[in-house]
């Protein structure tokens, strides 16, 4: 027993000595710092940040290689903490959640059967994986298993669903997916994004100068979730109201509904869910941005200058609007007529970008108030120019400017806006082929004129009025004279506008613009008996305060507009930014809404100190649909809603709005017909509304 004791204490003395040995031989020191930050952490080892579990996060929080804000699970609480323990301020940063960008799912088309690992890293290995489409997603729910916070799952059609209030925005699912189906996005990045070359876009989004995601928002007016399809339209334009009745709808040009039957009514949808935000009395207030202690000069409220007010201001930037007239709204308050777009919807709607906090300045032009340097020295740190396309050419014709009775039409309609008097005769003709041109024939009609006529130097085929202008026109009795051009006008005795002289055209060889250039028939020359003459023969930029030498020169294009980076709409100033008709020339007011999106996008970069460049893979067009109208041939043929609208006996000495909105069956009816189309594949219209019924 006595033996069995000493042989135990020596062991005993042994091992004690070799323990202490061993511990200075493999002694870590273990830094305090990495501890602390260790114990803020929330312990989850998620790996959601990037690093194998809390405690690499920690060590390299301390080292310097992830900020203090790095994880993903704690949330603000833990970056609070972490940023005492190394002795620095914590930025708070944006939420980001994981979205999905492909809508085909188990739709598109297979080019082979796979067998392999169900992963979808390991499927697009072979040739890219099965489906047709380049970002169409495989299905086999490889973000779905790694989602370290049960986040996603798998629907019915084999597309990721994101849960937003799990998502942690880790970027987990969006490393691992091959085929670039999500994405993480920032509510602040979802408001600049530019629509880009990876993207599954559906030819209607794709050709819409706003880059609307039209899809999305018709698949929720069909399940009646018509608040949230306000907001998703408002994430690309601030005016849906307004759009909804003047936008000449390019997107319904693409529409793949319209290769088999009739486009969908896109435009008209809309302006559906717009009315709903207006009727409810209530308007839909978007989150804004923490403050950013900056602040933005706009020059001009037009549609321009409002959509960029919008963005900058739900950007959390400082926003000034300046403009020249007594009311905002530009050419849509005083180029577009009360029956077309009512200054009271107008109003409401404009007053949803102003109480977001914007400042307004009315009666104040540029070049005559104040100038950029004085904008500068009251704070502004970027200036946006939109100051609209407001001067009529000439026709350069005898007795346009001496006689009474003859106005360009663009004053006559902003006569109109300002609620002046504008009184007509009896016999009214316009000259031109435009939508201007369309609007003062009919305010004539309606102001009592009891013959009108317009007069163009082309054939019907070449006028570039929207088509339903044309044919609303028609409906009210104006009279179309084509291939015809005026030479001169003829006063009476009191220098009153009597008579018109115009000459027969006929059509030669294209020109510039690749219509057919009129040609005068000697000859042909036939005179008219007139009480007013509006012309309506084209529009330009009034630039004019831009100076002529010194530092605020701004660069000139060729067709006497501020010239910019087609991308950044940033000029050869450097925090000036231009957009618009100023830039453009005339265009319609969904290209502007676009171009004032575009900018806030730029100068938020300026403003942050960011290089102001365009995505380098933006998707510029052009709009090449993958799918041929064969494939088509399962559909069953719907009718495309019509607008109801007033007759044309109840329009007239009245500027009531002819368009009455669609009825809520007809609307949901009609986003039923919608296809939801990928780049490769698309749905079955009707058949989605029966599943949501």
């Amino acid at each position: 027993m006595l033996v069995a004791a000493v042989i135990m204490g020596v062991l005993g003395i042994l091992a004690a000595a070799g323990l202490g040995y061993a511990a200075r031989v493999f002694y870590v020191e273990v830094d305090p710092k990495v501890a602390a930050i260790e114990e803020a952490l929330p312990g989850a080892n998620c790996g959601g940040c990037g690093f194998p579990g809390c405690s690499g996060a920690a060590v390299a929080i301390s080292e310097g290689r992830a900020p203090a804000n790095v994880c993903v699970a704690g949330g603000p609480g833990v970056w609070t903490n972490v940023a005492a323990i190394l002795g620095v301020a914590v930025e708070i940063r944006e939420r980001e959640v994981a979205k999905v960008k492909c809508r085909g799912g188990s739709r598109a088309e297979s080019r082979f059967e796979y067998g392999g690992i169900s992963d979808c890293r390991a499927a697009v290995l072979l040739a890219g994986g099965e489906k047709i489409c380049d970002v169409g997603c495989l299905g086999l729910g490889t973000c779905q298993a790694n989602c370290p916070f049960d986040a996603i799952h798998l629907g019915p059609d084999g597309i990721p669903v994101v849960d937003e209030e799990k998502c942690t925005g880790c970027g987990t699912c969006v490393r691992l997916c091959p085929k670039n189906v999500l994405r993480l996005e920032s509510l602040s990045g979802r408001l600049v994004h530019l629509n880009n070359n990876w993207e599954c876009l559906a030819p209607c989004q794709a050709t819409c100068p706003a880059q609307i995601d039209i899809p999305a928002y018709i698949n929720l007016i069909a399940a009646g979730q018509y608040e949230d399809a306000v907001r998703k339209i408002k994430e690309r334009n601030p005016l849906p109201l307004t759009c909804g009745r003047v936008c000449p709808h390019p997107c319904e040009s693409n529409c793949r509904r319209g290769m088999f039957d009739e486009p969908v009514n896109i435009n008209h949808l809309k302006r559906f869910a717009a009315d709903y935000e207006l009727h409810s009395g209530k308007h839909i207030v978007p989150p804004l941005a923490a403050e950013s202690g900056k602040k933005v000069a706009i020059i001009g409220g037009g549609p321009a200058g409002l959509s960029a007010a919008y963005y900058l201001r739900r950007l959390g930037h400082g926003v000034a609007i300046f403009e020249a007239m007594p009311k905002l709204g530009g050419m849509l308050r005083y180029g577009i007529p009360q029956y077309r777009l009512p200054k009271e919807i107008l109003d409401w709607e404009i007053e949803g970008i102003t109480n977001l906090g914007v400042e307004v300045n009315l009666n104040k032009r540029l070049g005559v108030d104040y100038d950029f340097a004085q904008l500068r020295e009251q704070g502004f740190e970027a200036i946006f120019v939109a100051t609209g396309a407001w001067n009529s050419r000439d026709m350069g014709v005898d007795g346009e400017n001496d006689l009474e009775g003859v106005l360009p039409g663009t004053i006559f309609l902003t006569k109109r806006g300002l609620n002046e008097e504008t009184p007509v005769g009896k016999r009214v003709v316009i000259i031109g082929g435009g939508n201007t041109a369309m609007d003062a024939a009919r305010t004539s009609w309606r102001l009592g004129a009891e013959e009108v006529t317009l007069l163009y130097r082309r054939s019907r085929k070449e006028m570039p009025a929207n088509d339903i202008e044309v044919v609303e026109a028609e409906k009210e009795g104006v009279k179309f004279k084509f291939l015809a051009a005026p030479t001169r006008l003829i006063g009476d005795e009191t220098g009153r506008v009597r008579k018109l002289e115009y000459i027969t055209m006929e059509l030669g060889e294209p020109d510039a613009s690749g219509r057919r250039r009129p040609v005068p028939i000697e000859g042909s020359e036939t005179t008219i008996d007139v009480d007013n003459v509006f012309s309506a023969i084209g529009q330009f930029a009034d630039v004019s305060f831009v100076p002529e030498e010194g530092g605020d020169s701004l660069k000139m294009s060729r067709w006497k507009t501020i010239d910019g980076n087609k991308q950044t709409l940033q000029t050869s100033v450097h925090d000036v930014f231009v957009g618009g008709d100023t830039y453009t020339g005339p265009a319609t007011a969904v290209e502007a809404i676009g171009a004032g999106r575009r900018a806030a996008r730029s100068i938020n970069q300026l403003l942050n100190g960011q290089p102001v460049v365009a995505p380098p893979d933006e998707f510029r067009g052009p709009v090449v649909d993958r799918v041929h109208p064969d494939e088509l041939r399962g559909l069953e043929k719907e009718p495309r809603a019509k607008m109801p609208e007033l007759e044309p006996e109840e329009r007239h000495l009245n500027f009531d709005e002819v368009e009455l909105g669609l009825y809520e069956e007809d609307a949901r009816r009609e986003a039923g017909r919608c296809l939801n189309c990928g780049l490769f594949c698309f749905g079955h219209g009707t058949e989605q509304l029966k599943k949501i019924a």
